[in-house]
């Protein structure tokens, strides 16, 4: 340990909060040559000094890489790495900075969580993706793309297939970049482009590569437009299938509407990458909440497939099952966010499962092979539902329901879980997730018969924020964090070396014992961290990152 580490080892949090920020922009040493955040611009290496991007052998976690949005395409965000863990992590020091000089409409801010392939890091912000070696933090290559409009409010970041990157444009392009020099190799219209501008609707999803089909998904709730999942070929671009989050006219679960026009204009957008059981060759996603958002009289009814945990075929778009943790969705509580695969025991019998810390203040536990539900519990407050049907879904209360003079309701707007990725880790049996206890008065202020987006609104009362601990099989509280001051919140990671790394709620990037909930080391990064952390081994080093705001921040043990 050096004597830096030492002396900044025993700071209060709040005191570490204001230098850390100073010690990212300063370089400790002016000689430090991992710190680029001053660097001059012809330093920049080029891509022909770099290695070339193998094809042979897929990059994974179990040889330390992070070659995926969540490291591997069960959604646990759990790395089997050691070498920094419970013992050492006090140990850790800022290896080097990387600050993004990119304004787009969301603010300098990197929600991307960074793709680490052969020695390289890749992440996004709206139009805009970087190759950085993941050594130094030395930028490689920067691709810029022409925006022809969208909304830009952040992107999630990239995948990674061979040597090719993929990511989304705000203006729904799907565009595929060479590996090594950053050149677009093409570029695909996700659904049809202008028309999906014209309507807000925009990509900020990280495309997620199942086999040979990269699929993306939409975002954006405006307009009363459908959502939908698509799958291109990863050689060309060519659309492969697209599935909308609505059933067809004279199915079934087209009863879930008052009739096909709500039912082919109710949203349900698709703003999370899924994740994907190879065994069963299901690719799981939640979708997004019903349109009109907020006032829901014009559309009675379950309104699927909105609200909802939808299993695919990835070969050939075909749903296989579905659960609704949000029937008649009326408070902006989507679905989305993500469907973690545990491969678990639960009373005493082995399950392929699917566990889900839902927007609206329940977990879910599924049997993945069939969408059956085996627990349906609440994670935080919430007051709107009346109990649990026999499927094991939430019974909305009417009286719950947003009002022209107001509805007071648990969980708020912002929601109980949001976008930012839990994780699990299978030595704990422990599912994380950041937490909001929140009251909010629901109002609408478009009460006519046939409103169009945003029907209504919410206005934000009492809330607390905290890091939870959920035991997978029954969604009870193991232990629990509460953060005492401010409201972001940020993903999660865990390692097999006993350790969970996250954000605060305020400025820093904090690690904790995964299996007790004891803080072991933080550092102040100026923001909150805005993405999901990573991990990765290099030449025998393992390196932890994460992003606040404009800057990406890479530590290791020294």
């Amino acid at each position: 340990m050096t004597g830096l580490a030492m002396k900044f080892r025993n700071l209060p949090l709040f005191l570490l909060a204001v230098c850390m920020p100073l010690l990212a922009q300063t370089p400790v040493n002016q000689n430090n040559p991992h710190d680029t955040t001053k660097r001059d611009p012809r330093e920049v290496r080029t891509a022909a000094t770099q290695k070339a991007p193998s094809d042979a052998g897929a990059p994974s976690l179990a040889d330390g890489d992070w070659p995926t949005y969540n490291g591997d395409l069960s959604g646990r965000r759990y790395s089997p790495l050691t070498k920094i863990n419970t013992t050492n992590v006090r140990q850790l020091e800022l290896a080097w900075t990387f600050r993004v000089n990119e304004t787009s409409g969301g603010g300098r801010r990197i929600s991307s969580t960074p793709l680490e392939v052969d020695g390289v890091l890749y992440f996004t912000v709206p139009s805009h993706v970087w190759a950085v070696d993941a050594r130094t933090g030395v930028k490689l290559w920067q691709f810029d793309w022409k925006s022809k409009g969208g909304e830009a409010i952040g992107n999630r970041g990239v995948a990674v297939r061979g040597n090719t990157v993929y990511f989304e444009t705000e203006d729904d392009y799907l565009v595929a970049i060479d590996r090594s020099t950053g050149q677009e190799k093409w570029h695909a219209e996700i659904g049809e482009a202008e028309a999906n501008r014209a309507k807000f609707n925009f990509g900020s999803v990280p495309p997620t590569i199942v086999k040979n089909h990269v699929m993306v998904g939409v975002s954006g709730d405006d307009f009363d437009v459908p959502g939908f999942v698509e799958a291109h070929d990863p050689e060309t671009g060519a659309l492969q299938w697209r599935w909308y989050t609505h059933p067809n006219p004279g199915e079934p679960e087209a009863k879930s509407w008052p009739n096909d026009e709500a039912m082919l204009h109710g949203g349900g957008m698709t703003w999370v990458p899924g994740t994907y059981d190879p065994e069963l060759n299901l690719y799981y996603f939640g979708t997004g909440n019903a349109q009109p958002v907020i006032n829901g009289e014009a559309r009675p009814g379950d309104n699927l497939y909105t609200g909802t945990i939808c299993a695919l075929n990835p070969d050939t778009g075909k749903l296989v099952w579905y659960f609704q943790p949000n029937p008649h969705d009326t408070h902006d509580w989507d679905a989305v966010q993500t469907p973690v695969l545990i491969d678990g025991v639960i009373n005493g019998q082995k399950r392929k499962l699917l566990a889900q810390a839902s927007r609206n203040g329940w977990f879910f536990v599924l049997d993945r092979t069939n969408g059956k539900a085996l627990v349906s519990t609440p994670f935080a407050h919430q007051s709107w539902t009346l109990g649990l049907n026999s499927k094991g879904q939430p019974i909305p209360n009417l009286e719950k329901m947003p009002k022209p003079n107001g509805s007071l309701v648990s969980p708020n707007q912002s929601g109980a879980a949001n976008w930012h990725p839990p994780s699990y880790d299978p030595q704990t049996g422990l599912f994380y997730v950041a937490a909001s206890d929140a009251y909010s008065v629901y109002y609408v202020f478009d009460n006519n018969k046939k409103p169009e987006g945003w029907a209504g609104n919410d206005r934000g009362g009492y809330s607390r924020f905290a890091l939870r601990a959920l035991d997978y099989k029954t969604g009870k509280l193991k232990w629990e964090h509460p953060w005492i001051a401010g409201s972001a919140r940020s993903g999660m990671l865990t390692t097999a070396g006993g350790l969970l790394f996250t954000g605060d709620t305020v400025s820093s990037f904090v690690a904790f014992n995964a299996a007790t909930g004891a803080i072991l080391w933080h550092a102040g990064l100026g923001n909150p961290v805005t993405n999901g952390p990573t991990t990765f081994v290099l030449d025998g080093q393992q390196y932890v990152t994460a992003a606040a705001g404009d800057t990406l921040y890479a530590f290791v043990l020294r």
